[in-house]
Parts: structure tokens; C-alpha cells; sequence
């Protein structure tokens, strides 16, 4: 009986293991194939900043539209296009930015939003102006208008 009792707490030991380490994210996984869910508008937001502040790159093909793009307003104005935008996410690597961030939604209904990221740098600020938009489910970045001041 001692030996049934020991064989079912070591099986049920080996399990609990399994599914922790198959639910545990590793940190610093910026796996291309993660699926990250962006069923709301507001972690559709969140992953964002993830990405553009944390340099997260976990499931950043998913973030934004087909058509988005990103126009930068700075001493020179600049479009970059998703692929360009998303190569250079995926490049960053973890890197972490040093700045404080905060955010407004500035429109919203039920399958759009505008939002506007502050982030506050030593020495400049960048603003960003986000589109989203409900699609299939998921939210995604449209657009991204770029200042720095």
C-alpha cells in the first residue's frame, strides 16, 4: 500500500512539474511564434508598450495591420512600412528604454481607438499618436504618428 501511495505522489509530483514549466513563460522568451492575445483594446496597448519600450518581440507580426505604417515628424519627416517597423523591433533584442511613459486614450467606440503614448526621456519627449482597430477579434496598431520635442 506504501508503494502505491509513493508511485501516485511521485506521478502526481511529475505533473504538477510538467504543467508549469509547459504554463511558465521563460524570461527573455521573444519567441517569433508566440501568440500573444490582444482580444481587448487595452492589451493591445499594453503589448505595444512592450515592445516599444521593454523591446519585447514576442508576437509582434500579430501587433499591427496589414497596412499599417509609421510616420515619424522630426527634423526630417519619414514613413517606415510594417516590415520596416517590425525588423527593427525584432533587432532590439530586450533592450529596455530609460524614460517615463504614460498614456490617453483620446477617442474611443467599439471597434476603434486613438490613443497617445508620452514618453518622457532625459532631454526630449516623444509623443505618439496610436490607431487601433478591431479586427477578426483582435486589436491591432494601424498607424503610428511619431513627434519629439
Amino acid at each position: 500500500m506504501k508503494t502505491i501511495a509513493k508511485t501516485f505522489a511521485a506521478a502526481a509530483l511529475i505533473a504538477v512539474s510538467t504543467f508549469t514549466m509547459v504554463a511558465g513563460k521563460p524570461v527573455g522568451d521573444n519567441s517569433k511564434k508566440a501568440v500573444v492575445n490582444l482580444s481587448t483594446a487595452d492589451l493591445a496597448i499594453d503589448h505595444y508598450l512592450a515592445v516599444m519600450t521593454e523591446g519585447q518581440s514576442a508576437g509582434v507580426e500579430q501587433l499591427f495591420t496589414a497596412d499599417f505604417n509609421q510616420k515619424v515628424h522630426a527634423a526630417e519627416a519619414k514613413i517606415n512600412s510594417r516590415s520596416e517597423v517590425i525588423s527593427f523591433l525584432k533587432k532590439q533584442k530586450g533592450e529596455q528604454l530609460n524614460c517615463k511613459t504614460s498614456t490617453t486614450i483620446v477617442e474611443q467606440s467599439s471597434d476603434f481607438m486613438v490613443a497617445k503614448v508620452t514618453q518622457q526621456f532625459e532631454g526630449f519627449t516623444k509623443t505618439d499618436l496610436i490607431t487601433l482597430v478591431s479586427d477578426g477579434g483582435n486589436w491591432k496598431v494601424s498607424q503610428s504618428i511619431n513627434t519629439y520635442k
